[in-house]
Order: structure tokens, then sequence, then C-alpha cells
């Protein structure tokens, strides 16, 4: 569970939640990236320390640059606990209309 709040922490900046979508859709540097959102390269680097500890995005070193990915088994993990969420039942408990005096 503590696993999952991390990512779920570190994709709740706009910045990094936008740099996860266009790694999805395609490996990139961090050049390609601050290009793609108006970033410096220091501010992705610093975005991409952060899902990197998490292990959401992991790099491989190609030639010069190191290119981006994301780990969707991480992201596949966390999908599942929110539908899991999602499909808790409530319960009624015998005393929740009681009140208190």
């Amino acid at each position: 569970m503590e696993k999952i709040l991390e990512v779920l922490k570190a994709i709740s900046d706009e910045k990094r939640y936008r740099i996860i979508n266009l790694l999805l859709q395609h490996n990139f540097c961090v050049k390609a990236l601050a290009k793609r959102l108006n970033l410096s390269q220091a501010a992705i680097s610093q975005h991409l320390k952060v899902l990197r500890e998490v292990g959401l995005v992991k790099g491989e070193k190609i030639g010069y640059y190191t290119h981006y990915t994301v780990n969707k088994e991480i992201l596949d993990e966390v999908s599942k606990s929110i539908k899991e969420m999602s499909e808790l039942e409530r319960t009624e408990d015998k005393n929740s209309h009681k009140s208190i005096e």
C-alpha cells in the first residue's frame, strides 16, 4: 500500500503526470521532454528523479542520451489497487445512526 501511495503522490504533480503521458506514447530523452513541455532540462531532470525513485520510469543509455520509458508494471499495480478500491461494498454499522449522548 505504501508503494502505491508514493506513486500516486509522484504523479499528482501536473508536470510529472504530463511526462508520464508523453513517455507512454514514446521514449524520450530529457532534452526532448523539455522541448515538448516548455520546461528547462534541469526541471525535467528533477521530475524524472522523483518518478525514478518510485520506480515509475526507467532510463536506458542510448549513445550520448538516456531515453526514458514508463514501468507499466508499477502503473498496472496502482490501477489495480484503485479498481479494487472502487469495487468495495459498503456495510451498514448498526451503531452508525445512534446519536452520541
